[in-house]
């Protein structure tokens, strides 16, 4: 989008498209007619799409031009994005760390200056986690706010939404403007506000009533280089008139057996597009075709019941009812993105022989124990570029959760503290346009 993103609209409203200007989108997620869709994984080599899904018919609506895709784990289910098919994303801040995941491709790409923003997913933290590691503005929208359609209804059982990683605040509101609205058929659909998340974006919030958090649920401690962020952050916002307390929402549920039913809904799910996949494209399930993880995930889905399936979205219900009631008492939540910085390449992906399913999940979620409950609530949540280590020179993410259906909110807080604490011209060593 760049300089020309104020000038996105919503086609579909009656607004004339803009100016046509290009994106990069992750393989997954967005299907576009004739173009590779490979879902990061060998198995799906050389998939192609046959027609355009409602989210890749907006963008190019809007006046987007997708000219390539950007990599992805396998299926997604890796917060690093490392994969047979593709090989090791790396951090344009370190290459020797990795620029997180799912969404590290895109993350890689923008923060080293080549577009300013691209396409992403979000089921667990896959736009804020490579957000956060690169130092990169990423934004979760609700549940119901961008469509998964027509090929999903829940995407990942409702865990799974759609934006975008920038550099700038404006960029991500103006792609939510573009490509947000009612999907007819969609089992979750939000109306939209009044006025566009662009203007949101440009216009400060009214004091806000934020809780801070600096420690994960299940009692993951943060470093104290993410720690002392963290409490910066909050500095911040009490500079901007707004209130900050501590808190700690409840989940109604243990972060053990959060952690668990998480997995059965991802295993699930993961198994399901596996067995298609072979199906379709006539392919075995065995290493030569799926990682040592993935299969793990495989082999644990196929062994789930119904009956573990409904326990596990009925957990999903008591989460979402008891944090967002947590929003009737405060406007913002505010943690580390991400308990550490980045972290070097293939942390995860090793000793991972002899895990099964449960235990990759609980790998994952150990390294990144703050995003995956706003995915299961339903909430928009941010990641928010406004710190770096002192000792690695490496970004730290500060994340904001909202109430159900507030992008608004966060945009306006967003753009002020951004405002407040420019980022912009902070360039990773490996950068486009150096010479």
């Amino acid at each position: 989008m760049g300089a020309r993103s104020g000038r996105f609209r919503n086609s579909r409203a009656g607004v004339r498209p803009p100016r046509r200007s290009p994106v990069l989108v992750k393989d997954l997620g967005v299907a576009l007619a004739g173009r590779l869709n490979e879902l990061g994984s060998r198995l799906t080599q050389g998939a192609r799409s046959d027609t355009n899904s409602v989210l890749g018919q907006r963008l190019v609506d809007a006046g987007l031009v997708p000219f390539g895709r950007t990599t992805t784990p396998e299926f997604a289910w890796n917060t690093t994005t490392e994969s047979a098919l593709t090989g090791v994303t790396r951090n344009p801040w370190d290459l020797d760390r990795t620029a997180g995941g799912s969404s590290g491709g895109s993350a890689a790409i923008v923060a080293a200056g080549a577009v300013p923003i691209a396409h992403a997913t979000d089921a667990a933290g896959s736009i804020r986690i490579p957000a956060a590691s690169t130092g990169l503005f990423g934004l979760k929208p609700s549940r119901g706010r961008v469509s998964n359609g027509p090929a999903l209804d829940e995407a990942v059982s409702g865990l799974a939404t759609q934006l975008g990683v920038s550099r700038s605040v404006r960029d991500s509101a103006a792609l939510l403007d573009a490509i947000s609205g009612i999907d007819s058929g969609s089992p979750f659909n939000i109306p939209a506000g009044r006025s566009g998340y662009l203007d949101a974006a440009r216009h400060d919030p009214a004091p806000l009533r934020i809780a801070l958090m600096t420690d994960g649920w299940g009692g993951k401690s943060t470093s104290p280089a993410v720690a002392a962020a963290t409490l910066s952050v909050a500095a911040l916002c009490e500079e901007l008139a707004h209130r900050v307390e501590q808190g700690h929402p409840d989940l109604g549920v243990s972060w053990d057996g959060f952690v668990h039913d998480s997995s059965v809904l991802w295993s699930a799910n993961v198994a399901t597009w596996i067995a298609d996949a072979a199906m379709a494209f006539g392919r075995s399930i065995d290493s030569t075709t799926v990682e040592p993880q993935t299969l793990a995930v495989y082999e644990t889905g196929r062994a789930i019941s119904a009956i573990d399936l409904i326990r596990a979205l009925d957990a999903r219900n008591t989460l979402t009812r008891r944090v967002t009631a947590f929003f009737d008492d405060v406007d913002i939540l505010l943690t580390p993105s991400l308990p550490e910085v980045a972290i070097p390449v293939g942390t995860y992906t090793a000793n991972v022989m002899g895990l099964d399913g449960h235990q990759w999940t609980e790998r994952l979620f150990t390294g990144s124990p703050f995003t995956p409950v706003a995915n299961a609530a339903g909430l928009p949540a941010m990641t928010v570029p406004l710190s770096t280590d002192p000792v690695t020179g490496l970004p730290i993410g500060a994340q904001f959760i909202a109430g159900p259906g507030r992008e608004d909110l966060l945009f306006r807080l967003a753009g002020q503290v951004e405002r407040a604490r420019p980022w912009a011209d902070r360039h990773p060593p490996v950068w486009a346009a150096r010479r």
